[in-house]
């Protein structure tokens, strides 16, 4: 099997030492004598959510979170016609409670906002998770105002700042522009309530429309960048706003392609530590069963709300250098490969409800778990998988000291149609985080991220 130029690995292990620094654990804020230190910098968060399908409830139906039990909130538009050139001083528009969904969903596509939403966002649920943990942990209320901006099946060069190559309905592109919109209009109605209003994140669910996209970990940083400046234009915060981006394991499908936009990013996160945050992947939830394996039922958009709600809740509120469950080095000899792991709930684990990612197409790799070796780009056949503290030893049956080993994770897909609610690529590793989800009740420890590395 030949290894396409796209498929390259993002990292050797020798740079990815270097940018972790064999770092094993994230954490960080206050010593334990001292307590939690919580940062509560105004009275409404916002928090903008930005992508494609599954940033605006792809499938997302029927509607679960149709009331609000907190004091989060979204804008409304009081009756008023909302249409480029966005005017944030429309007289009618008001904060109203949040609950899905956030306006009237989309009867068209391409369709973007305020006519962009297909149903359940993952946006309610991560706003009631973040209330429930400031209320349980700090006995504060948390108060964030959602702005849900993304377009179904649309490219990040669409809904970027100077949005390009847009389809040709004219219906696309507004992203970006509605970001600014909602935040000055926000800033003004929080402005008369005698509130305070800064952005606390921005939340990117995205990358099957560049599922091929190698130069994906520096756009989405650019996008940051300019989000950054922008919105705190309008806010006037200097606290920098971060990024929780979480992998998209669905697209390409057919056998043996690498979905390069979930590598990417990872790399982004890696290249950017407290910038852009990793939040995981998605493989772990169950998928609809539309033809293509890529939408999530209502309810998974929920938990994939609340995991992103426990992220954001580490990294903004207290401060921590939260860091998904990923690779920082590995080594090969003989028959083995070896890789470490950062593992943010120790012991890992192994899912094993989980069906097998290979098999069929792909039996080199059947007793892998989601783990890839090739050397010099062929396919190395795997005899066993095992769990050492935090490092798992991948066993081969082959030579591994030929050539140059490529050790993957979940970045390869079988091909033909995954089994039902899978996307195209999966693996059976997590940590033992016991964190339950505020709506659904679900556990939900951390998976691994998908990744490729290089030991030379």
């Amino acid at each position: 099997m030949k290894l396409a130029s796209a498929h390259r690995p993002l990292f050797s292990v020798l740079a990815l030492a270097v940018v972790l620094g064999g770092s094993g654990c994230g954490g960080g804020g206050a010593g334990a004598d001292a307590g939690p230190t919580y940062n509560f910098p105004w009275d409404w968060i916002g928090i903008v959510g930005t992508g494609q399908s599954l940033s605006v409830g792809g499938l997302g139906t029927p509607i679960l979170a149709t009331q609000q039990p907190y004091g989060n909130m979204k804008l409304a538009f009081g009756g008023a016609t909302v249409a480029p050139p966005f005017d944030p001083s429309i007289a009618s528009l008001e904060l109203v409670p949040l609950t899905e969904p956030l306006r009237a969903v989309a009867n068209s596509y391409p369709s973007a906002y305020p006519a962009n939403l297909n149903g359940e966002t993952p946006h309610s649920a991560m706003a009631n998770q973040l209330t429930a943990m400031a209320m349980a942990q700090a006995a504060h209320d948390y108060v964030s105002v959602h702005t849900v901006v993304g377009e179904s099946g649309q490219p990040l060069t669409v809904i970027q700042k100077n949005p390009t190559n847009l389809p040709a309905s004219g219906t696309s592109g507004r992203a970006y522009d509605a970001t600014l919109f909602e935040a000055a209009a926000i800033k003004r109605l929080a402005e008369a309530a005698g509130k305070s209003y800064g952005i606390g994140a921005i939340v990117l669910t995205h990358g099957e429309a560049d599922a091929g996209n190698n130069g994906y970990a520096n756009a989405i940083y650019q996008l940051l960048q300019d989000y950054n400046q922008d919105l705190s234009a309008l806010t006037g915060q200097t606290t920098k706003i971060p990024m929780l981006a979480s992998q998209q394991n669905s697209t390409p499908a057919n056998n043996g392609s690498a979905a390069i936009s979930a590598l990417q990013v990872w790399k982004a996160g890696v290249d950017h530590p407290g910038e852009i945050v990793c939040t995981g992947p998605k493989y772990q939830y169950s998928y609809a069963t539309d033809p293509d394996h890529v939408h999530l039922p209502p309810q998974e958009y929920e938990r994939l709300g609340e995991k992103t709600a426990q992220v954001y809740f580490e990294r903004v509120v207290l401060g921590h250098d939260w860091q998904p469950l990923q690779p920082t080095s590995a080594e090969r000899d003989a028959s083995t490969v070896t890789v470490h792991f950062h593992v943010p709930v120790p012991p890992l684990v192994w899912d094993d409800l989980l069906p097998k990612p290979h098999g069929l197409m792909i039996p080199q790799w059947e007793n892998g778990r989601g783990f890839e070796v090739l050397v010099a780009v062929t396919r190395q056949t795997i005899t066993g998988v095992e769990i050492f503290g935090d490092t798992v030893k991948i066993t081969c049956q082959g030579d591994l000291t030929a050539g140059e080993v490529v050790v993957g994770y979940a970045s390869t897909a079988e091909g033909g149609t995954p089994p039902t609610g899978r996307p195209a690529r999966w693996g059976h590793l997590r940590d033992s985080d016991p964190f339950t989800g505020a709506m659904t009740t679900t556990a939900q420890p951390n998976y691994c991220v998908a990744f490729q590395l290089t030991i030379p």
